[in-house]
């Protein structure tokens, strides 16, 4: 059963910890997914079989956290991963982000880089909102505009995804691609070449723009956004367990 945090915003964020040594690992979901997903849990696994601390966590809205997804946005979801890794960890961590998920980890690698020991991404979606707001129709922004929400098909949900404006204004103040993104500490980027929702050319302009001394990019030829399967997950565990072989503070 999931434990409750309290942040200091008033959100009630439902989490699951492992204890083991440190660095820890934390992994960070994406837009519309929860702590109960494939990967989330293959690498809760993955640490209680290394020892490794664990934790994962639904953001408000999302999973059994309190709140209500349309009300959110990228910086109130930033604060609530905030507040997981910073009440809920011991001394430095590995931040393994995936697709929204990896936008809030590198937002959190470049305010409190202190904090993280290392970083891996999976399909990471920087900035996508204002992507998204750039590949609208001109009919699309008259809706997101006069109605407050347009509805985006998806590739990977039964329902269309709903974007608010809200989510969009919000998400300006929070980009990582049109300002310097110094990461110095280890990163790890993985990317299927078969993802729809995050193209290649993401990845690609994210390892261009990113300031550090041991930054990766690993292409999986055919993989989709999902990066699910069990040779996508063995990637992921051998990226996380690369990382931590190079952090400093490994125990």
């Amino acid at each position: 059963m999931s434990d409750y945090l309290e942040t200091p915003q008033g959100r009630r964020i439902a989490h699951d910890r492992t204890q083991g040594k440190g660095p820890g690992v934390v992994f960070l979901g994406g837009f519309r997914s929860d702590k109960e997903g494939t990967k989330a849990l293959a690498l809760e696994h993955w640490a209680r079989a290394e020892g490794r601390a664990f934790l994962r966590f639904d953001y408000s809205g999302h999973g059994s956290s309190s709140g209500d997804f349309l009300d959110g946005s990228i910086g109130a979801w930033l604060e609530d991963a905030r507040a997981a890794v910073m009440a809920l960890t011991d001394g430095p961590q590995v931040l393994v982000g995936s697709s929204m998920g990896g936008w809030i980890a590198l937002l959190l690698a470049r305010d409190h880089p202190a904090k993280v020991a290392g970083l891996v991404t999976v399909a990471a979606a920087p900035d996508f909102t204002e992507d998204m707001w750039i590949g609208f129709t001109a009919e699309e922004r008259w809706a997101l505009m006069e109605n407050g929400h347009v509805a985006q098909p998806s590739d990977y949900a039964d329902e269309p995804y709903i974007i608010t404006r809200r989510l969009i204004e919000e998400g300006r103040q929070r980009l990582v691609l049109r300002s310097p993104l110094p990461l110095p500490m280890p990163v790890r980027m993985l990317q299927g070449t078969g993802d729809t929702d995050v193209t290649v050319e993401v990845a690609l302009r994210l390892l261009h723009h990113a300031e550090g001394p041991d930054i990766r990019l690993t292409l999986v030829r055919g993989a989709d956004h999902r990066f699910s399967t069990p040779d996508c997950l063995r990637l992921i565990e051998a990226s996380v367990g690369e990382v931590l072989q190079r952090c400093p503070g490994d125990a």
